[in-house]
């Protein structure tokens, strides 16, 4: 064995980091649930913070209009 390379081909590699279905819905769940809860919390701002930073309520309403899986 000694001086022998050893063969390491594709089909007998695994890949342990490909995540699974349950982390990827878990991970789009969390989009999600990040985006529902931003867009609540801008419909709550006040007609100050929304000047400051350069929004409208008429930009307030089409977001928060948007279903939470919308970008």
């Amino acid at each position: 064995m000694e001086g022998e390379m050893s063969l390491c081909t594709y089909e007998n590699v695994t890949n342990n980091h490909e995540l699974s279905a349950w982390n990827k819905f878990g991970r789009q769940f969390q989009v999600w649930f990040t985006r529902w809860r931003q867009r609540d919390e801008l419909s709550h701002w006040s007609d100050r913070d929304l000047h400051d930073v350069g929004l409208s309520w008429s930009d307030v309403i089409r977001e928060a209009e948007k279903p939470f899986w919308r970008a």
